[in-house]
């Protein structure tokens, strides 16, 4: 004789038998006492909450012979029927295998015919899974259903259905059990049945994670420590032990949302007490902006991995994205940096330290160990470094800073540009003068400072800064915005400083004394030649002008190689 297994001994037969899903089990039996049972239900939720169950239920209800308050007797030739499988009113169709529309339009043709029982009840698993063409006939049938038939569409993923057959059913959502209400059926259980079961067994089955080899936690950590070797190293070894990548990334998902709910609505994790609580330290650790964009990710993942040839590469490549700053391209990650500098300095730390230490011979980080990290002090302690190679194509653009010449013997890595703190010294004029192009423009706002990249510096006078603006129209703009510069650059100078803005002509538009009718604009014009007035033009004869040596032409490409000794020339186009 074979062994019936305790699934099957246990399924629920009565309404009152369903755990957990007290919500569908007074709507159904209310519908049912009132007759008022709708002729096409959608049950949704995740697998092994009763949704196929609750519509056999439904089913024997619908054509008991001694239906009382809503509840089939189990006892009729009806019910015993349908119980066994062998019911002429209860029609079964896996449309995950059967979802053409040929199956669909069989099934409609026999929805017209007769039936013994009050209800003819057709019962769609996996709805989600029918072709366009096999939705289109059941729409069809959905609209104009026969009043005998009642239809039971049952899905663990209802936004793949389309919204047209939605609008036309009563959809209810099943939901997991609550843990506590799970321990006390499977004791049950266990108690009916006779069975000698310990309490680490128990634990186990309520714990669905320590019977998996797989451990979720390891994921996040290395998100913690952005630790993308960690990372690598689980996923690997997740696949070794026969995971689908696909299944991985779900499982990992459904692991940071109990993480995401533990910051938001603890009340909501559905985990045991010692699990909930080790989530809860995790997911204080790993912050909820990080949570959040561990879960995008890996959900846009979910998405292309449908026609991907190698889903083992996409979760690769999101979790080196998700760990690795420097191999992110999105504003989350920018975020996370943000929120990660503003806890730094909240503690009241110094400098950020790097998540992970670099490998000078590739510039790049050393997978696989986050354990050698410079600590805070070591950090301090270093040296400043000058690694800045140079950029040459494309070449947008380049602002030469004259420095003072090293010495001849001085070797190329001790010549450092000196910091504006180094630069800061002397009067507030003097200060706004050297930190103009390097530390005021770049504060402004992005229009104020598109309006003042364009003005050329001209260095003090008669106590202001001098700026030259192209032309007077640009002059106008600049004016427009005087304020708001002199402002920023009292901020960081630490003293008022007026601007001069004047005209390639030297006009500022100021009013000023005149002579003889005419302004005064000459006393505007900035000296550009300190050691005297520069010689009149001199008539030039065009014969006598010759090619220079091609040894004397200097590009701009070898002047910025020669005001950054020891640079490096790199083609990006490569």
């Amino acid at each position: 004789m074979a062994t019936q297994a305790l699934y099957r001994r246990y399924r629920p037969q009565r309404f009152s038998e369903i755990r957990g899903q007290e919500h569908i089990v007074r709507a159904l039996r209310n519908a049912v006492i009132n007759h008022r049972e709708g002729q096409a239900y959608l049950f949704s939720g995740p697998r092994g909450t009763g949704k196929t169950t609750s519509a056999r239920i439904l089913a024997k209800v619908l054509n008991c012979e001694q239906a009382e308050n809503g509840e089939p007797c189990c006892e009729c030739d009806s019910c015993v029927a349908v119980q066994r499988g062998t019911s002429y009113d209860v029609h079964e169709l896996d449309a995950a295998s059967n979802n053409g529309v040929d199956a669909m339009r069989d099934l409609i043709e026999k929805a017209s015919l007769g039936t013994p029982g009050r209800h003819k009840v057709y019962i769609l698993d996996e709805v989600h899974m029918l072709s366009k063409q096999a939705e289109a006939a059941l729409l069809k049938t959905l609209e104009e259903p026969p009043p005998h038939v009642v239809f039971v569409l049952a899905t663990t993923d209802p936004q793949k259905v389309s919204e047209t057959i939605r609008s036309r059913t009563q959809h209810l959502r099943f939901h997991l059990l609550p843990m506590d209400e799970l321990e006390a059926h499977i004791r049950w259980v266990v108690e009916d049945a006779g069975l000698v079961v310990s309490e680490a067994a128990i634990e186990a089955s309520l714990e669905q994670d320590d019977l998996d080899v797989v451990r979720y936690d390891e994921f996040v950590e290395a998100l913690i420590e952005h630790d993308p070797g960690r990372a690598l190293t689980a996923v690997a070894f997740a696949v070794q032990q026969g995971r689908d990548p696909r299944s991985l990334t779900e499982d990992i998902v459904g692991h940071l949302r109990d993480c995401f709910l533990s910051l938001m609505a603890p009340e909501l994790v559905a985990l045991p007490d010692q699990k909930a609580a080790v989530v809860a330290e995790q997911a204080g650790r790993l912050g909820a902006a990080r949570v959040v964009r561990a879960m995008e990710k890996l959900g846009e993942i979910l998405i292309e991995m449908r026609h991907a040839p190698d889903a083992r590469l996409l979760i690769e490549v999101a979790f080196v994205q998700l760990t690795h700053e420097a191999a992110a391209s999105d504003i989350g990650a920018l975020m996370d940096r943000i929120e990660r500098l503003e806890k730094l300095v909240a503690a009241g730390g110094g400098a950020a330290v790097p998540a992970a230490p670099l490998d000078p011979a590739t510039g790049r980080v050393q997978l696989g160990g986050g354990a050698r990290r410079q600590s805070p002090a070591a950090a301090v302690a270093a040296p400043p470094v000058v690694a800045a190679p140079l950029v040459a194509a494309p070449l947008a653009a380049a602002a030469i800073v004259d420095t003072p010449p090293a010495p001849a013997d001085a070797p190329a890595a001790d010549v450092i540009a000196p910091a504006p703190s180094a630069l800061a010294a002397g009067s507030s004029l003097d200060q706004a003068v050297a930190r103009w192009a390097a530390d005021i423009v770049p504060t402004l706002k992005p229009l104020v400072r598109a309006i003042y990249s364009v003005p050329k510096l001209l260095g003090a006078r008669d106590g202001r800064l001098a700026l030259g603006a192209p032309n007077d129209a640009h002059r106008a703009r600049c004016e427009q915005h005087r304020g708001t510069v002199e402002a920023a650059v009292a901020a960081l100078v630490g003293g008022a400083v007026e601007l001069l803005i004047v005209t390639e002509s030297g006009d500022t538009g100021d009013d000023h004394d005149t002579t003889d009718g005419h302004s005064s604009s000459t006393s505007n014009v900035v000296a550009l030649h300190p050691a005297g007035a520069a010689h009149a033009d001199e008539d030039i004869d065009l014969d006598d002008l010759v090619d220079a040596p091609p040894e004397s032409v200097v590009t701009p490409i070898q002047r910025l190689a020669q005001a950054f000794p020891g640079s490096e020339l790199i083609d990006e186009r490569r």
